[in-house]
């Protein structure tokens, strides 16, 4: 791989942009793909068959040739409402996965980074606190607190920005007055049944452990739907 190709390379992945790396396996030429950009005639013949891998984020050898596609995409962004004891765990599970998490929490002494060390935390409420995180369709919500005050706001951001995964803790019951207050907020009944609540598959755990596990499983079964 030629040095300027490495360091395009490292630029990309420091400012995550989403990409993939073209290589001829039977020469080692390698180049950048990029979406709407054009190919070098080693590559251009097979333009289409890199655009599926990219637009699957798959990694393979394109077949019947020598072509190994690499992607990498942008992590995903999942901001966690309420930084409490489960929130804890949802943190160390996505340590090794493709998710860049923010948390959300005005309450300070539950959000502290003693408890949540190096992971960007808000100590501010939900309206104040999504002016300094850049969300879109892309993004997904975890919502942890039973709070109205705290948890609704984030649900009305969510769905106004049409997250791909929305997901809210608390019982049955909780949510039927959870979904009374959005509908009273002007959201419809598809917009509030895009809401996984309560939050989480059921793999039939009651600690917070096994709850984070149970959402974080959801989220990246959701993750790969989109």
């Amino acid at each position: 791989m030629k040095l300027e190709t490495l360091k395009e390379i490292l630029k990309k992945k420091s400012s995550k942009t989403e990409f993939a790396i073209i290589t001829n396996l039977k020469n080692g030429v390698s180049e950048i793909f990029e979406p709407g950009k054009s190919l070098s005639e080693e590559f251009e013949n097979y333009k289409k068959y890199i655009e599926n891998f990219f637009s699957l984020k798959k990694n393979g050898v394109i077949e019947n040739s020598e072509i190994f596609v690499e992607t990498y995409i942008r992590p995903i962004k999942v901001v966690v409402v309420g930084a409490v004891h489960i929130a804890q765990y949802i943190v160390d599970f996505a340590k090794s996965l493709n998710f860049e998490i923010s948390i959300i929490d005005p309450r300070g002494y539950f959000a502290s980074e003693q408890r949540f060390p190096d992971m960007k935390i808000i100590n501010k409420w939900p309206d104040e606190a999504f002016k300094e995180i850049k969300t879109n369709e892309n993004s997904a919500l975890i919502a942890l607190t039973h709070d109205p005050k705290i948890d609704d706001p984030a649900l009305q951001h969510a769905l106004n920005n049409k997250f791909y995964y929305i997901g809210a803790l608390g019982s049955k019951k909780t949510h039927e007055n959870r979904c009374q207050r959005l509908k009273e907020s002007g959201f419809n009944e598809e917009q509030i049944n895009s809401i996984h609540g309560p939050i989480g598959i059921k793999l039939g755990g009651k600690s917070a452990p096994e709850i984070a596990l149970s959402i974080i499983s959801q989220l990246i079964s959701e993750t790969y739907k989109k």
